[in-house]
């Protein structure tokens, strides 16, 4: 047991060496600390624009993980319900901010006013919405956005009614069809001055098919970095891709909560060598919990959107998490985990000699660095599955 959770990559090993070598453990951790706030702190804001009857709304909701008939979803209708920047805050990280802007399908509409009007800078990119074709005002909405300096993506959304009108042919075929979809979406922005456009297709009732899963690599890709992993945890849990990249994020930081945990040490378990702050670590574990959206709200929604029934759903969860995370479930993990922390102490010294000199720091971070990556490796796991049977497959 002790292999699966010993082995870090170099660029973990060189993070812990030159805060523990280079520093003292105070500064360390005031470091850590430092790393931690900033990343509460940090603010994500999501701007959504189009035409009125573009599925700005709903994209607005299928975003955050909401249904349009959910408590704080974003109002949807056949009319502009839109006429001033409206705020949706995410519902489970509420520094992520999804704003639903107001129609740009005026005669007389301005690109630069609008910007100035809905206070473009405050904005980290836009997603320009269109049902059919691509139409001026998009193009010069694009072109003011990008004479400013921001980031757009266009999106054609509503694919899944497009599907359904050209099945009743009787030589549909989909591949070619989203062919056709795209291809006079590229058409009409070439027409009007895009050079080299891309246009992501779009179910905003199945995110996880069509380009979605693209668009969000994109947006990751091309945010900055302290901003990457605010996006990444918030995005509905809808593809296996979302689930190991989740999964990856998460682990990138157990190493700093283990060390912060250790030497902020308020808790001393009973008969072992082991000291912890408990509160960081439930803390953590319900991270974990609540970016795989594996809690009961998340798991209806789910439910409700593949049409698989809640019971079918929890069925295939096996982590003893899902049943409870509080101070007392960590302290019975740490115990469980604690006599590999002794044999790991060796090994750990061995990669980052100064954990020699800190005895029981060092044990407590073998310790807790073990069961928190078991534990995220079970949740992930669970997340899988659930998504797994929620999109028909096997388990």
């Amino acid at each position: 047991m002790a292999d699966d959770y010993a082995i870090i990559d170099e660029d973990e090993v060189r993070e812990i060496r030159d805060a523990l070598e280079n520093q003292t453990l105070t500064s360390a951790v005031a470091k850590i600390q430092d790393y931690f706030e900033q990343i509460d702190r940090v603010e994500l804001n999501i701007a959504i624009t189009g035409e009125c009857g573009s599925g700005k709304s709903t994209f607005v909701n299928a975003f955050r993980g909401l249904g349009d008939e959910d408590e704080c979803a974003a109002e949807t209708g056949v009319v502009e319900t839109t006429m001033e920047p409206a705020v949706y805050p995410h519902p489970k990280y509420p520094k992520v901010k999804v704003w639903d802007l107001p129609g740009i399908g005026t005669p007389n509409f301005k690109a630069d006013e609008y910007l100035e009007k809905v206070e473009f800078k405050r904005y980290d990119f836009f997603i320009i919405i269109i049902s059919e074709r691509f139409k001026v005002n998009n193009v010069l909405l694009a072109t003011e956005i990008q004479r400013m300096k921001k980031r757009f993506y266009f999106v054609r959304s509503k694919i899944d009614n497009s599907i359904h009108a050209e099945k009743r042919k009787k030589d549909f075929d989909e591949d070619k069809t989203l062919s056709i979809i795209r291809e006079d979406c590229m058409k009409g922005l070439l027409e009007n001055g895009v050079a080299s456009p891309t246009v992501f297709l779009i179910s905003s009732l199945d995110l996880q098919l069509y380009d979605f899963p693209k668009l969000e690599e994109t947006m990751e890709k091309e945010l900055p970095k302290h901003k990457q992993r605010v996006l990444l945890l918030s995005l509905p849990n809808i593809t296996l891709d979302i689930n190991k990249k989740k999964k990856e994020a998460l682990q990138a930081n157990i190493w700093k909560v283990s060390l912060l945990s250790g030497t902020l040490a308020a808790i001393p378990i009973p008969g072992l060598s082991v000291v912890v702050d408990v509160g960081i670590l439930v803390k953590e574990l319900s991270s974990y919990y609540q970016a795989f959206g594996l809690d009961d709200e998340s798991l209806k929604n789910l439910s409700d959107k593949t049409n698989v029934p809640l019971e079918e759903l929890k069925a295939v969860l096996t982590s003893p998490l899902n049943k409870e995370i509080s101070g007392d479930v960590v302290i019975k993990l740490l115990t469980k985990f604690a006599g590999a922390g002794l044999m790991l102490l060796e090994y750990w010294a061995s990669t980052i000699p100064v954990f020699g000199s800190m005895a029981a720091a060092g044990i407590s971070f073998a310790t807790t660095h073990m069961m928190l990556t078991s534990c995220l490796n079970e949740l992930a796991e669970d997340a899988k599955n659930v998504l797994m049977r929620a999109l028909q497959t096997e388990v």
